[in-house]
């Protein structure tokens, strides 16, 4: 039988490794949604994402990013 470990996954700053990563996801994705719409969209898409929502997608990634950011490196 294997003895269980108190170590965890990337320390005990799990989550703010994952905040950091869904909130780079989020600013990267939308940025480059923004930036870079499909020349050709398929049929029932979009030729250009939501401008507002997409906005709001960019803060909330960056407000999450730089938060978990910060909670990492102020250990």
């Amino acid at each position: 039988m294997l003895a269980a470990s108190s170590d965890l996954f990337l320390g005990n700053d799990l989550l703010a490794w994952l905040v950091l990563a869904l909130g780079g996801a989020l600013l990267v994705g939308n940025g480059l949604a923004l930036l870079r719409p499909p020349e050709q969209p398929e049929r029932g898409d979009l030729r250009r994402a939501p401008v507002g929502r997409t906005l709001l997608m960019i803060v909330i990634g960056g407000i999450a990013a730089v938060w978990s950011l910060a909670s990492l490196l102020s250990k």
